[in-house]
């Protein structure tokens, strides 16, 4: 074999062994990130997830807002990149515990009984307000000594936390996105869509509460979305005053 032969056959080894690890490099990271996602999410490969959908309070018949139906496939997009299954069911009908199964609970308390509930038992620190009648506090929300009123269509708020009880190591975490409009719903899942590594950096599998506010929906819709703060240790801090008329008090 000359000596041009040789060189050539090494050259082209020599670019398959990289060609394969870079391939191998690549495969790994890919896996290691999955499952960094999985972990966080609670949602192994096959494992089964619980989408809860609420109602939209401005119509009679029974009936989902369209931002709230975009948050939901949103959602339903990240559960299938985690090799995941989910079952959609409706606020009423979601008679089941949290902890088994991975949740995403979609709408505030006005709209979604299973929020209240979610808000009773682990949030007491945050009251919504829910009177229909128009005023300056309708849909506020009150977070420890802290009171965020909205601004329809130019500053709204929406509260993102992931939430897990007990101690168990295969608890799997509940996901609420309580906004004051359903638009500042699919701007809290579109956040987290966005941001899910840097949180889980950040928290790990802890529970946290961050508030959003949500700029100028009417012009820019559910994309401008900003942090105000993490609010865990308030909304988890009981409140000792009584709720305000027309409110809904989480305790």
């Amino acid at each position: 074999m000359s000596d041009d032969v040789r060189n050539l056959v090494l050259g082209v080894v020599a670019a398959g062994i990289s060609a394969a690890l870079g391939w191998l490099a690549r495969t790994y990271l890919w896996k290691r990130k999955l499952r960094r996602k999985q972990t966080f999410f609670g949602l192994p490969e096959n494992s089964e997830s619980l989408l809860v959908v609420n109602r939209d309070p401005a119509t009679a018949e029974p009936a989902v807002h369209r931002f709230d139906v975009f948050a939901l496939l949103e959602l339903s997009a990240l559960v299938k990149d985690c090799g995941a299954h989910v079952q959609v069911v409706t606020q009423d009908a979601a008679h089941q515990g949290f902890g088994e199964r991975t949740e995403f609970c979609v709408g505030g308390p006005g709209s979604n009984r299973r929020m209240v509930a979610h808000m009773a038992a682990m949030l007491p620190g945050v009251r919504v307000n829910v009177d229909p009648e128009p005023g300056p506090d309708r849909g506020a929300f009150q977070i420890g000594s802290e009171r965020y009123r909205m601004e329809p269509g130019v500053t709204e708020y929406v509260l993102l936390a992931r939430l897990t009880a007990g101690e168990r190591r295969d608890t799997r975490p509940v996901f609420l996105f309580c906004g004051q409009r359903a638009i500042n719903n699919q701007a809290a899942t579109r956040y987290l869509a966005r941001n899910h590594e840097r949180l889980a950096r950040k928290h790990g599998s802890h529970s946290f509460v961050l508030l959003l506010k949500v700029i100028n929906s009417q012009a820019y819709g559910p994309d401008v979305t900003e942090l105000v703060a993490d609010v865990t240790r308030a909304a988890q801090t009981a409140l000792p005053a009584a709720a305000p008329r027309g409110g809904h008090r989480a305790d």
